[in-house]
């Protein structure tokens, strides 16, 4: 299936695997990248040594194109840019609009921009700056998420902007392609599902928790880093809304420092991208330091296996979700489902 998407990255199929972090590494998105869909690989968790060590491997397991999230107010961002433009990397995907100097930097070495937005002016700003294509995540979406719902904010952003359009939250097969692709977007993109596959890394206990939910087992809490997170609903959960302000900050504080030695970090630049981030979020102090918890309650679950201990960040679509196929039997069978769906739609001659 060709799309404004395929033409522009140069994969077969119109969907991507999102920069989930601490489960979108090297095997997941080699893996997505071999299927024929783009998969993007999840740098924010990473040290910079890690993160060219990571794009070695993928490119050692797949000659497809494939992608790199960043987080645009990270310090070192431009450290990472650099790490991408000389590993040839294809894609670079932002979680938040990257400065117009990155994006620059990066359309001058030929890397196609692709940031994540949720808002149509936020479309607007980016596309103004020369972004390739934006993913537009409605409210279904896992993790940090906002309140308009996919099927009315991505009819808003199509109208908006002339550059593809990608869309997530809330997809996860054929007949989901089929709608967004009614809607005028060149494609879908996917987290959860691809988490809730065979070759994601994610420990097979909390696989079984996800699979065993229901819709109404995802909920969205602020309790975790002050923002508005779509996870599921745990005994761990209940807790951290329940815990009081102290207790929650010295928590934080304990988590931020653990955070600091695993991604090789310093103190002083986890302050200074703690200011980016109040100044982007309108946040206070206590709430930046509170962010601190994301990254390390994640990495309990996604890594450890600890569900009593961490969060799983989850699309709504989790609790339509039953099965771990292989990124290959995935995207064959979205594929067949998208043509199917159009085959029924289509009146006969």
């Amino acid at each position: 299936m060709e799309t404004p998407l395929t033409r522009l990255v140069g994969v077969r199929r119109p969907i991507v695997q999102t920069g989930m972090g601490w489960v979108a590494g090297p095997r997941l998105v080699s893996a997505t990248a071999n299927a024929g869909a783009l998969g993007i690989l999840a740098s924010a968790t990473m040290t910079i040594d890690g993160l060219r060590a990571a794009i070695r491997e993928v490119k050692s397991r797949t000659d497809a194109p494939f992608g790199v999230n960043l987080r645009a107010d990270a310090s070192d961002a431009g450290d990472r840019v650099r790490v991408m433009i000389d590993e040839g990397v294809r894609v670079a995907s932002f979680a938040l609009a990257p400065s117009r100097e990155l994006m620059a930097e990066l359309k001058d070495a030929g890397v196609v921009v692709i940031p994540s937005i949720g808002a149509r002016r936020h479309a607007e700003k980016v596309a103004a700056w020369g972004a390739d294509a934006v993913i537009v995540q409605g409210g279904e979406g896992g993790g940090h998420t906002g309140e308009v719902a996919t099927t009315v904010l991505l009819p808003q952003v199509v109208d908006a902007v002339e550059i593809p359009v990608v869309a997530a939250g809330g997809f996860f097969d054929g007949r989901g392609l089929v709608a967004a692709l009614s809607y005028g977007a060149a494609g879908i993109a996917m987290g959860t599902r691809f988490l809730l596959t065979s070759d994601s890394t994610v420990p097979d206990a909390v696989k079984a928790r996800y699979l065993a939910a229901t819709v109404r087992d995802v909920t969205v809490t602020t309790a975790v880093d002050g923002l508005p997170h779509r996870m599921l609903r745990t005994d761990l959960v209940d807790a951290l809304e329940r815990s009081g302000r102290a207790r929650a900050f010295l928590q934080a504080v304990r988590r931020a420092a653990g955070y600091r030695k695993l991604s090789g970090t310093t103190w002083r630049r986890m302050l200074l991208d703690g200011r980016a981030l109040r100044h982007g979020k309108d946040l206070s102090w206590s709430q930046v330091l509170l962010a601190a918890n994301t990254p390390m309650l994640l990495r309990a679950s996604m890594v450890d296996g600890r569900t009593d201990l961490g969060v799983m960040a989850s699309g709504q679509v989790a609790g339509l979700i039953d099965d771990l196929p292989s990124c290959a039997e995935l995207v064959d069978r979205i594929m067949k489902e998208a043509e199917d769906t159009c085959r029924r739609l289509t009146p006969s001659r």
